[in-house]
This record gives C-alpha cells, sequence and structure tokens, in this order.
C-alpha cells in the first residue's frame, strides 16, 4: 500500500467517525432533550426524553451508521499497515483490536438506533420499555468487544509512539483515542467517542 493511499484512508476514517458523530447526536439529543441511560429504569422519564421524536431518526442513524463504520474501517487497517514496517507485532495487534472493534461495533451500533425505534414504535409503553432494556442487555456482549477491540488498537499505538518504535515524535502520543477520552469525558459531549477517534485520525492523516 503506498503512502499516498494510507493517508487518503486515514482521512476517510476521520470522515466516518464525523458522521458517527452526527449518528450519535441525533440518537441522543431528541425531542424531549437529552437521552441519559438512567431514564432506562423509568418510563416516565424514557417517554418524556423521547418527547415526539420521528422513528426516522434512529433509522437514520442505523443506516448511516451502518455506511459510515463501512468507511472508517479500512484507514484503521490502513494504520495497520503502516505500522507493519516498524512492528509486526504492533501491526498484528492493531489489526485485531480494528476486528474487534468494528464487526462487533456495527452491529452495537444497529443496536443502539433499533431499541430507540422499538420503543418508539411500539407507543412509548412500559412493555416496550421494559422489551428494549431486555434487549439491550442480551446484546451488550456486542459493545464489550467492540470497545476491547478499541482498547487494544489504541494502546498498541500508544506504545509504540511513545517508546519510539515507530518514525513519530514522542509527543504524538497524545493523539491517541485512550488520553484523548480521559480528557474529554468528564464534559459528557455527545459522542466524545466518535469525536475523539475523528481528531486522532486527522492528526496521523497530518504527522504520517
Amino acid at each position: 500500500m503506498t503512502h499516498t493511499m494510507i493517508k487518503l484512508l486515514v482521512l476517510l476514517a476521520c470522515a466516518g467517525h464525523l458522521v458517527l458523530w452526527h449518528c450519535d447526536w441525533i440518537i441522543t439529543c431528541l425531542a424531549g432533550g437529552r437521552f441519559d441511560f438512567r431514564c432506562l429504569k423509568d418510563n416516565e422519564k424514557l417517554a418524556a426524553a423521547i418527547g415526539e421524536t420521528p422513528l426516522k431518526r434512529p433509522m437514520r442513524s442505523m443506516v448511516l451508521g451502518t455506511f459510515a463504520m463501512m468507511a472508517a474501517f479500512p484507514g484503521y487497517l490502513a494504520v495497520c499497515e503502516w505500522m507493519r514496517q516498524f512492528s509486526g507485532i504492533c501491526g498484528l495487534l492493531m489489526a485485531l483490536g480494528s476486528v474487534l472493534f468494528f464487526l462487533p461495533g456495527v452491529a452495537h451500533h444497529v443496536f443502539c438506533g433499533a431499541v430507540e425505534w422499538f420503543y418508539i414504535r411500539m407507543g412509548k409503553t412500559e412493555e416496550a420499555r421494559q422489551t428494549i432494556v431486555e434487549f439491550f442487555g442480551k446484546t451488550s456482549s456486542t459493545m464489550y468487544v467492540c470497545y476491547l477491540g478499541l482498547l487494544i488498537f489504541a494502546v498498541t499505538l500508544f506504545v509504540a509512539v511513545v517508546s519510539g518504535t515507530t518514525s513519530l515524535p514522542a509527543w504524538a502520543c497524545v493523539f491517541n483515542a485512550l488520553p484523548l477520552f480521559l480528557v474529554l469525558a468528564p464534559f459528557r459531549i455527545v459522542g466524545t467517542g466518535n469525536l475523539v477517534n475523528a481528531a486522532v485520525f486527522l492528526a496521523l492523516f497530518i504527522l504520517l
């Protein structure tokens, strides 16, 4: 893979995460207010947060997000290919992390939109709340595996950069999902994870 192709795919991954950030917004900032997972315990609060949110919003998030993840995936593999010239082990670990992040990640993204879609479609009743809570609980393994994959990718990249294994300066380790997420998480910005990953890939596009 040429250096130019790697950079183009990295930029595509940045764009994909920005689209995913938008998808996070449209299923979190709802007609009745901001969705909070604590609302899942109380149907009145959940129905109030959903408000008059139309069915097309979670559907758009599911479909658009799926294509955005498909667009971002090659960018992760491109970074893995770039890493292989410095460390085959790091490249392999990052590739493994990428697969674990994206394959269950697509399912997890769709499930997040699906629970909202079905709750609205079923009339926002207590039965609907119980149904989506059960569904989300039984499919949560996709979320855990997805974030495990991202953690493997981010930690491996961080260690490789800070240790001087790659051609990047050690200070470039700050442009990593792990430290950036830890810094931004307290601000509770909607879609922090995708915003962080977009910033990481923009930095990689500039630095590689």
